[in-house]
């Protein structure tokens, strides 16, 4: 039996509802978690002899709009007594109701957590340091989100040149 076996098998016995889904990539495995599920098979992963994933290395989020549910939290998960690497998948239907925090059991998921609000807006219940990180404290929305706007400037050109440089506030009329 493989890690990736031996990680699907022990969290089925301690688990039997927690795993909605078994998605593989190129020799990556990810396991879809019931939400509900998601702090108590952190626990678990992080705490079992035979696993002990004792360092998340990154949460981030996707915005899969217009798919529903509309996000999902990802957490890498690294074990380095059994170099193995997993991937957990939570599905999030409402950004203000997302996942339970996993900072009591890796502390540096607190900063991953205020990243993930911060850019994707995405709550994480217990989480109570959730601010801005990157952005500005006066910041409106979350920029990373598929229906932020974007705010661009059109791009000038030969062809355009006139009509973009009338609309500068320092043009001169010729």
């Amino acid at each position: 039996m493989n890690n990736h076996d031996l990680v699907v098998e022990k969290i089925k016995q301690s688990y039997p509802d927690a795993l909605e889904e078994i998605y593989d990539h190129r020799g990556e495995r990810t396991l879809y978690i019931r939400k509900a599920d998601l702090k108590a098979v952190c626990q678990f992963l992080r705490d079992e002899p035979t696993l002990r994933y004792n360092f998340l290395s990154d949460i981030c989020a996707d915005d899969m709009l217009p798919d529903f549910p509309r996000f999902a939290v990802n957490y890498q998960l690294y074990s380095i007594p059994h170099n193995h690497r997993l991937r957990l998948r939570v599905r999030v239907e409402d950004p203000e109701d997302g996942p339970e925090t996993v900072a009591l059991i890796w502390a540096i998921a607190t900063w991953l957590e205020m990243e993930v609000w911060d850019l994707m807006g995405v709550r994480f219940k217990g989480n109570t340091s959730l601010r801005r990180l990157f952005l500005p404290e006066d910041w409106q929305g979350h920029p990373l989100r598929k229906d932020y706007p974007l705010g661009y400037e059109e791009v000038q050109f030969s062809f355009n040149f006139d009509e973009i440089n009338a609309k500068k506030p320092h043009a001169t009329k010729d």
